[in-house]
């Protein structure tokens, strides 16, 4: 019999529009002989599953079921593509655990931990993972310019400690612009992290569980045409993706060492992508994807094609792994 499986996607982050586009690869990529597919919205405004005729029916918050036509759907399985809150930070996976449903994202635990930039940087370090010097600042705080940039120096990046798509992101490049990217921050999250820039280059690490072993996939070289990885490289054609990066063996293997080992000592599980600068031979971590971008454009799926696994192959055995666990 063919298990019913959610699809949820939205959210309540400036990423709805991308967790949307890539709940919709997962709905068009799995095996629909083999599942029974429902795409689920989570928006503030209202928790519905849409049908193919995008007829529009709400889900019981009681229990995570919905009514089509006087029949009650359960759900074996949900497929977390929720980018930011209340997917990425692990908040609605709590719900789904307190309900006993699986899901396909690591514990809500781990979810938190990684959504927090500041606290992943803290819980890495002490394995021997190589970070750049950073600067916390809560909102709120009194803080000193001098005293910031003298720890990070300059060029450095402003960013919130939460969220992703590079909302909210800037580089300073000089005393006069931190004060506004500081404010920008602070527009998408009450706490913020100015982090000293590493002049190396931008790699990513896809990391998964595949057939119940962990697989690093092959590294994807980051070359972007504006001044950074923000939205519109990411997601507008504004930069080169190179699969596999154009890197040395040992610069190659460190990372992969580095991007295993953080995936182990956070307890991690599921699909997640990790960033790092290679600075000389040595990869500095920046952050941890728990919720990676599966959209056309986006850098996981290429690095799975290029290690042989098909998008149906891959979120396939995201669900099946959550099912047997």
């Amino acid at each position: 019999m063919k298990k019913n499986i959610a699809i949820i996607m939205g959210g309540y982050s400036s990423e709805v529009e991308i967790s949307l586009q890539s709940g919709n690869v997962v709905y068009n990529s799995l095996d629909k002989e083999k599942y029974n597919l429902f795409k689920v919205l989570i928006l503030r405004d209202k928790w519905v599953y849409v049908d193919e005729n995008n007829i529009e029916h709400p889900i019981n918050i009681q229990d995570f079921t919905t009514t089509v036509n006087e029949s009650n759907i359960k759900f074996e399985c949900i497929f977390n593509a929720i980018h930011g809150h209340p997917g990425e930070d692990g908040t609605i996976l709590a719900y789904l655990e307190l309900l006993g449903l699986k899901h396909t994202s690591a514990p809500f635990y781990q979810m938190a931990v990684t959504f927090n930039k500041r606290d992943t940087l803290s819980f890495v370090k002490p394995y021997g993972i190589k970070v750049a010097n950073s600067y916390y600042i809560n909102k709120g705080d009194i803080f000193d310019i001098n005293k910031i940039l003298n720890k990070v120096g300059l060029p450095c990046f402003v960013k919130p400690n939460h969220g992703g798509s590079s909302f909210g992101i800037s580089k300073v490049h000089t005393l006069e612009e931190l004060i506004p990217a500081i404010e920008k921050a602070f527009k998408e999250d009450n706490e913020i992290l100015v982090e000293e820039f590493l002049d190396g280059i931008e790699v990513s690490v896809g990391i998964i569980q595949y057939q119940n072993k962990i697989k690093v996939l092959p590294t994807t070289e980051i070359v972007s045409e504006n001044e950074f990885f923000d939205f519109e490289a990411k997601y507008l054609g504004k930069s080169q993706e190179i699969t596999p990066a154009r890197i040395t063996q040992i610069q190659r293997k460190n990372v992969k060492k580095a991007a295993e080992k953080i995936y182990r000592s956070l307890n991690l599980s599921g699909l997640s992508r990790a960033d790092f600068i290679i600075v000389g031979d040595i990869p500095f971590f920046i952050e941890m994807n728990m919720v990676p971008g599966i959209t056309s454009e986006s850098i996981l799926p290429k690095q799975a094609q290029a290690a042989g696994i098909s998008l149906k192959e891959l979120f396939g055995n995201s669900i099946e792994i959550a099912l047997k666990n």
